[in-house]
């Protein structure tokens, strides 16, 4: 009896110093579900003292809500998504998801390096997109907690194998989260290969700062660090001509209202039906560089974005449908989220004026992006 009571102590000791390293960390571990192979996905939310929260699934190493203070105080979740397991994996490749091993799209999804053509999956209109339809979004990553001081850190693991949707190498890839008490969301992307590889990671966030479905984003103010964005061409696809922004609807170096720039008239935006291009970063590539920054006036919420990445993509939601029906029954109609997708210019594999996005052996990919929060 002494000893089953012994072990009872024992337990609960353990038990109470786990739970009192995840309180410290400021992290929670709860279960989220199973696949449908029996793999289970876990959720991790991290918090700061600021109430700011940021909640990460297994799957897909999801983003599935950002909670963010108003200027009130007031918490809302500005991620678009859903509220289920089972309807992240039914929308695949969407809603806060890991996009690779290339994000964006590689036309015909060929490229050919070192004298060697590869043939990748295709997925939409004979491109390669977002990594293909068996993509990072659709992989069960391995997630640990990790701190370093005050940083609360989530820290997602996958290994890609050699082939996998036609790329060659084996891929080991890290994507780690962090919540800082400055309201700070940083992406910290790492990768190494065995054999040169593309590789192009992002975050596929749909972001509304009013709080997801609640309402069109026309009215949120919008800057950008660029001189240059990407023509699309009569396909809707990057033709990899890069034009200054001086005299456009794209020439956001200074605030402008989203909604304002929309009914401007523009064969670009015709074509698009909005803005769904990339912008060159000033500066950007290498160094940590503010590349852009959006707030929402009614609500004073104000989002900067920091990035080691050479370009951004502005999307405004236009392809979304009202019946779509995300998170507690609310429905994302056009226009009523927008992306700010932090990556390498599209089909750089295909265009050697751009960026080179071709990871080697023995060197390491590293990217991070930083998602600054503040109120006005």
């Amino acid at each position: 009896m002494l000893i089953r009571l012994k072990i009872h102590s024992i337990f609960f000791h353990v038990f109470s110093f786990v739970l009192m390293a995840c309180y410290i960390l400021g992290v929670e571990k709860q279960p989220y579900g199973a696949l449908t192979d029996g793999r289970s996905v876990e959720l991790f939310i991290l918090k700061n003292q600021q109430g700011m929260e940021a909640t990460i699934i297994t799957y897909g190493a999801i983003l599935v809500s950002l909670k963010v203070p108003d200027r009130n105080g007031k918490l809302d979740d500005i991620v678009l998504g859903w509220d289920t397991l089972d309807d992240y994996v039914k929308h695949r490749n969407q809603g806060g998801s890991i996009a690779g091993r290339h994000a964006g799209y590689i036309a015909n999804g060929r490229y050919k390096w070192d004298g060697v053509e590869y043939q990748l999956s295709t997925n939409s209109k004979g491109m390669h997109v977002h990594g293909g339809s068996d993509g990072f979004a659709t992989k069960l990553w391995k997630g640990r907690v990790t701190s370093d001081g005050n940083v609360q850190r989530v820290e997602l693991t996958y290994l890609s194998p050699d082939g996998e949707a036609g790329y060659p190498g084996n891929l080991s890839t890290t994507v780690t989260y962090s919540l800082t008490d400055q309201n700070e969301f940083q992406m910290d992307f790492r990768a190494t290969t065995d054999k040169d590889t593309v590789v192009n990671l992002m975050n596929h966030a749909y972001m509304n700062l009013a709080g997801e479905g609640n309402g069109k984003i026309l009215g949120h103010v919008l800057q950008v660090n660029a001189d240059q964005y990407g023509l699309l061409d009569e396909n809707r696809l990057t033709s990899g001509e890069l034009q200054s922004v001086d005299g456009t609807p794209f020439d956001f170096r200074k605030p402008a209202v989203v909604g304002d720039r929309l009914t401007m008239i523009n064969d670009q935006l015709t074509l698009a039906r909005g803005f769904d291009h990339n912008f060159v970063v000033r500066g950007g590539g290498g160094k940590l560089v503010p590349a852009a920054s959006v707030s929402h006036p009614q609500s004073g919420r104000v989002m900067e974005i920091l990035t080691t990445q050479p370009a951004v993509l502005f999307y405004t939601g236009q392809k979304l449908s009202a019946n779509s029906v995300g998170k507690g029954g609310k429905h994302y109609p056009a226009y009523s989220a927008f992306a700010l997708e932090v990556q390498a210019m599209p089909d750089a594999p295909n265009k050697p004026h751009l960026p080179s996005i071709i990871l080697r052996t023995g060197e390491r990919y590293q990217q991070t992006t930083i998602f600054r929060f503040s109120v006005e």
